[in-house]
């Protein structure tokens, strides 16, 4: 026979939704403040140089529009102005054959 009476196993079932739903209200909370920081860092360092901190300026070099910093002269290129400025990489298979090439 069992010691515990239904009503203790029924409370005890209703404490653990209750930890559950406060456990899931505070990660929501979390996760909120979490994204407001990063909007916010994001907002106080746009366009700021990631070497000293001064504001970043447009600048076009070769056809191409980077940021450069007037303070210590750093450059930040996006993801393809990298490639459109140097060139696609080769493949090594391709670079390992042309050494081969007479």
């Amino acid at each position: 026979m069992s010691t515990h009476k239904p009503s203790h196993d029924e409370e005890e079932y209703f404490a653990k939704q209750e930890i559950d739903k406060r456990r899931n209200l505070a990660d929501k909370i979390r996760s909120e403040m979490e994204a407001e920081e990063v909007a916010h860092l994001k907002k106080i360092h746009w366009m700021h140089c990631t070497n000293c901190g001064f504001e970043m300026h447009p600048i076009i070099f070769k056809g191409i529009t980077v940021e450069q910093c007037p303070n210590c002269n750093g450059i930040f290129l996006k993801a393809d102005e990298l490639e459109q400025l140097a060139g696609k990489k080769e493949s090594v298979i391709s670079s390992i054959l042309g050494l081969f090439k007479f």
